[in-house]
C-alpha cells in the first residue's frame, strides 16, 4: 500500500501561506499609512484581502477608524466603504501583527543632515515585526532604499528570533511606484517588480501582488528590485538636473528654455521631455540618488555624475531667490521689508504633499533676507512642524486684494486650480518657476 510522502514542518508552513494568499484569505498588514501605505491598503482591500493598517501615529489611526481620510486621492468615502464590510481596521498596537499572514513595510527612508541614509524607520519597523513574528509569515519591504537593505538590514533583525528566513518565515522586496496626483498611473495600473530572498519567498510575494496589478515583474533577487527603484528615480533626477542647468544657462543667453523644450518634444524618437523647476521635492527623487551614492562608496566607487545632478538640483532654490532679488531690484526695492507671496507649497501640482518641497527652502531663504512671506496653496491650508522646518503659517485667500498687497508673487507650484489670468492681472510683479504665465509681452513677469 502506497504511503503519503512526508512533508517537513517548514514545507507545510510554506504551503499553508501560499494557499491562504492564493485564496485571498490571508490577512495582510500594511505598516506605514502615508501616501504609499494607505493607497496600498485600499488596493489589497479592493482585491479581496482582509487588511490591517498599522501606524504609530494615533491621529491617523483614529481618523481611519472613524471613516475619515487625510490623503486627497483616497477620499473619506473609500475609507468608510472599507470599514463597512469588516475587512479593514487600523491600529497602533504592534501585537496585532501576530494575527496576519503577510506584512508589507511602507515607512519613510529619509536622509540625515549629512545626506546619508536614515534607516531608523526601517530598522525600528523590523524590530517591531521581530517582536511579533510568527512562523510562515511573509514580510515584504516596499520602502525605497539602497541595494542590500533587505538582506543586510532587515533579515538579520528578524532572524534574532531564532527563525531562519526562507525556512521559517519569508522575505521579499517590491518597490513602491506611487505617483501622487497622477490620475492615469495609479497603483492599480502600474506593474509591480518583485524580488524574493529565495524561491519560496519569491513565489509567495508573486502570489501576493498578482491579484492587485495588471503585471508582476519577476526579478532574480531583492537587490535587483531595490536597484530598479533607485535607477528609476536617479534617471529622473539626472534629467531634471540637466534641464535645470540648461535653464540657468539659457537665461543668460536670453533664450526661453520652455520654448526650447517644446520644440525638442516634436522629435518622435530619442527625446523625452523633462521640465525645470525651483528644486526637487517629494520623498523619492531628491533622496534616492544619495542612497545610491552612499552605498557606492562602500564599494570604493565614486558616483560623480549622480552627485553632480544632486548638487545642481539642490542649488535651484538659491537661483530662484536670486531671480526674486533681481526682479525686486528692477522695481527699486530690496528683499528686506518686501512682501512676497508664494503660490504653491506642495512639491508638485495638484497634490497635498509638501514633503521635501523646495517651497520650504524658498520661504526660509526669503525670510532670512528680511522679506515678509505669505503663501497660498489650495491643497495645504496650513504649515506646521516638519523634520527640517517649523513654520506657523496659514494659506491666504487667492484674491485680487491679497495679490495687490504683495511686492512680488513667486510661483513655485502650478496647481490646476490657480486662475493664472487673475494672478497676472493683479500681481504687481511675478517670478515664475513653472512657466505658468504663458502670455507673452508681460514686463512684470520674470522667468526663473
Amino acid at each position: 500500500m502506497a504511503t503519503a510522502p512526508c512533508v517537513s514542518p517548514q514545507e507545510a508552513l510554506y504551503q499553508e501561506s501560499l494557499n491562504a494568499i492564493n485564496s485571498q484569505q490571508a490577512r495582510v498588514a500594511v505598516i506605514g499609512l502615508g501616501y504609499v501605505g494607505l493607497p496600498l491598503v485600499h488596493l489589497f482591500w479592493k482585491s479581496g484581502f482582509p487588511v490591517l493598517g498599522f501606524d504609530c501615529d494615533d491621529r491617523k489611526v483614529e481618523k481611519l477608524n472613524q471613516g475619515e481620510s487625510y490623503i486627497k486621492h483616497i477620499p473619506s468615502e473609500i475609507v468608510a466603504e472599507m470599514l463597512d464590510n469588516d475587512r479593514f481596521q487600523a491600529t497602533t498596537d504592534a501585537a496585532e501583527l501576530r494575527d496576519v499572514q503577510a506584512v508589507v513595510i511602507c515607512v519613510p527612508t529619509p536622509l540625515t543632515e549629512h545626506k546619508e541614509p536614515d534607516m531608523s524607520y526601517v530598522i525600528g519597523t523590523a524590530q517591531q515585526i521581530r517582536d511579533h513574528l510568527q512562523p510562515g509569515q511573509l514580510v515584504v519591504l516596499e520602502s525605497t532604499t539602497y541595494p542590500g537593505t533587505l538582506r543586510d538590514v532587515v533579515k538579520p533583525i528578524l532572524e534574532e528570533t531564532g527563525m531562519k528566513a526562507g525556512v521559517d518565515f519569508f522575505l521579499a522586496y517590491s518597490p513602491e511606484r506611487e505617483d501622487p496626483g497622477n490620475p492615469t498611473h495609479t497603483a492599480a495600473f502600474i506593474p509591480k517588480v518583485v524580488g524574493g530572498l529565495e524561491p519560496k519567498s519569491h513565489e509567495l510575494a508573486l502570489a501576493l501582488y498578482s491579484p492587485l496589478v495588471p503585471q508582476v515583474v519577476s526579478v532574480s533577487s531583492p537587490e535587483v528590485a531595490e536597484a530598479c527603484k533607485i535607477l528609476e528615480n536617479t534617471y529622473r533626477c539626472v534629467n531634471i538636473a540637466l534641464v535645470n542647468e540648461l535653464k540657468m544657462l539659457f537665461d543668460r543667453m536670453d533664450i526661453d528654455v520652455w520654448e526650447v523644450i517644446r520644440a525638442a518634444s516634436t522629435k518622435p524618437f530619442g527625446f523625452q521631455a523633462f521640465y525645470p523647476g525651483p528644486g526637487l521635492g517629494g520623498h523619492c527623487i531628491p533622496i534616492d540618488p544619495f542612497y545610491l551614492s552612499w552605498v557606492a562608496r562602500g564599494h570604493d566607487f565614486h558616483t560623480r555624475f549622480i552627485e553632480l545632478a544632486g548638487e545642481v538640483n539642490t542649488r535651484m532654490p538659491e537661483y530662484v531667490v536670486q531671480r526674486v532679488l533681481l526682479a525686486l531690484n528692477a522695481q527699486g526695492k530690496s528683499a528686506r521689508g518686501s512682501k512676497v507671496g508664494i503660490l504653491g507649497m506642495a512639491y508638485k501640482k495638484d497634490v497635498d504633499d509638501a514633503r521635501e518641497s523646495p517651497s520650504f527652502e524658498l520661504l526660509k531663504k526669503l525670510q532670512g533676507l528680511g522679506a515678509e512671506v505669505s503663501y497660498n496653496d489650495p491643497h495645504i491650508p496650513r504649515l506646521g512642524r516638519t523634520r527640517h522646518h517649523d513654520f506657523e503659517l496659514e494659506s491666504q485667500p487667492l484674491t485680487p486684494e491679497w495679490l495687490q498687497s504683495l511686492d512680488c508673487v513667486l510661483i513655485a507650484t502650478d496647481h490646476s486650480a490657480y486662475d493664472w489670468k487673475l494672478v497676472a492681472r493683479h500681481a504687481p510683479l511675478i517670478v515664475d518657476t513653472r512657466n505658468a504665465i504663458r502670455e507673452t509681452g508681460l514686463s512684470h513677469v520674470w522667468k526663473a
